[in-house]
């Protein structure tokens, strides 16, 4: 903590200089005077202040001119305005042009050691908080060198619709509900929105709704104050607060509980909330990002679900497809992960052989872009030559690169009836309705119903 301040007093009046200048080295702090707007300028520009004093009226000057001045020549210096002719509105325009803080003359010692006080407590948080944004700049490059960068390119027509209707959306406030299953990037696109969008500048805040218990998600949520709930031993602040003026994305949104949906809905209507075990009404501004690998159509009408908050969530809506409906793209991240891996571990490796990208495409990808980086960095470490060959890859016994026996792989060991019993399961999984799962197949509605019926996995 810095005691001892470099100070800048700025007063037409001898006496009201030497007299601030003679308490404040009393304090410990090295003060210097300055008769007028030109003799403060000039010392600003010799001397990196801590603190200036100044006052309102410098003969015909006007020290407002000053103030505005060094509001933008040094926006984070405090400083205290002096007058002899305080009122509200003196004090009012002073601090709507950026003053730490002002004092009435004649001033008491006292009341320069408390204005002392106060800035040195500003002083060290402006410290504390330009540390804790080069820890976390330092962290956020770090983070992004143990991790393969985002690829947002893809060959395949349906990935490119839906990053192109992200894309569109970003610079607007809607809500975004992405779908999909694990691992196909859905917090990777909601990043990538968020810094597509008029607040990219501002908070980007997850929280992951299976994570925590119902009482616990609404704290880390909303917040709580001191003796909500057992273990509530202090007032905290919850991640719509933090991410007030930015993005919060919710990830696994399908798995919220029903007694927190209808604040999340308050939040997302009338940007509302109010802490845990506190009356006192709050508002926050945030675009709300949503993803789930549930169908929330079928928890609404499951009763696990509210049907205002879906389709409050639901403005922009898109679907990840699965890797394995993907194979050109799968064959570029696979080749991505390799030279990523290869330069962390330093080896020249070439990619995949034509068995080990044959491999590849034939396994269903279930656990999809996460399953899909760690095979590739497992085969990395394993490859004793510059290809990779099917048998670096994991091994059946892992549950690997096999299909299971009831995954749907174009030109796999399927009979045509096990090939529409899943096309069909996973199209009723992503849709909102068994209407619009009808119209996607081609068949209507009641031809559905009766293949549902007979297909005894999809019951």
């Amino acid at each position: 903590m810095k005691e001892t301040l470099d100070i800048l007093v700025v007063d037409d009046e001898q006496s009201i200089r030497d007299a601030t200048i003679t308490a404040l080295e009393v304090e410990g702090h090295y003060a210097e005077p300055a008769a007028n707007i030109k003799s403060a300028e000039m010392r600003l520009k010799e001397v990196e202040y801590d603190l200036v004093f100044l006052d309102l009226r410098l003969g015909d000057e006007d020290g407002l001119t000053l103030l505005e001045s060094l509001q933008k020549s040094h926006p984070r210096l405090p400083v205290v305005i002096f007058t002899a002719y305080a009122s509200v509105d003196t004090a009012i325009k002073a601090t709507q042009l950026g003053a730490f803080d002002y004092l009435e003359k004649p001033f008491t010692p006292d009341q320069i050691r408390a204005i002392l006080a106060k800035v040195r407590k500003q002083i060290n948080t402006q410290k504390e908080i330009v540390t804790l944004e080069t820890k976390v700049n330092d962290l956020k490059t770090q983070v992004i060198a143990n991790s393969p960068e985002p690829r947002f390119e893809s060959e395949d027509p349906i990935m490119q619709k839906e990053l192109s209707t992200l894309f569109r959306a970003a610079p607007t406030s809607a809500s975004i509900l992405i779908l999909g299953e694990s691992g196909t990037g859905k917090s990777v696109v909601a990043r990538a929105v968020h810094d597509r969008s008029s607040v990219a500048d501002k908070p980007f805040v997850t929280v992951s709704c299976p994570s925590l218990s119902k009482e616990l998600l609404e704290s880390e949520l909303f917040g709580h104050v001191k003796g909500a709930f057992t273990g509530a031993v202090k007032d905290a602040w919850g991640k719509v607060h933090a991410a007030n003026g930015g993005t919060l994305f919710l990830d696994e949104i399908g798995e919220l509980p029903m007694e927190i949906q209808p604040k999340l809905l308050r939040l997302l209507q009338e940007r509302e909330y109010e802490r845990l075990g506190e009356n006192k009404t709050r508002s926050a501004n945030v675009r709300v990002i949503a993803a789930t690998n549930k169908n929330l159509m079928q928890s609404v009408e499951d009763g696990e679900f509210r049907e205002d908050l879906f389709y409050r969530l639901n403005v922009i809506s898109v679907e990840m497809p699965p890797l394995r409906s993907r194979l050109k793209d799968l064959e570029c991240f696979a080749n991505s992960y390799v030279d990523y891996f290869a330069k962390q571990i330093g080896r020249p490796l070439s990619g995949f052989s034509k068995k080990g990208l044959e491999a590849l495409k034939a396994h269903p990808w279930p656990g999809n872009l996460r399953e899909l980086r760690n095979s590739v960095e497992r085969a990395v470490i394993l490859c004793a030559d510059k290809l990779i060959e099917p048998a670096d890859l994991p091994s059946p016994a892992d549950a690997s690169l096999t299909s299971p026996k009831h995954d749907a792989i174009l030109g796999s060991d399927l009979t045509l009836e096990e090939l529409e019993a899943e096309h069909i399961k996973r199209v009723i999984e992503r849709t909102n309705s068994l209407q619009k799962a009808a119209e996607i197949l081609g068949i209507d509605k009641t031809t559905l119903y009766r293949k549902r019926k007979r297909y005894d996995n999809l019951d």
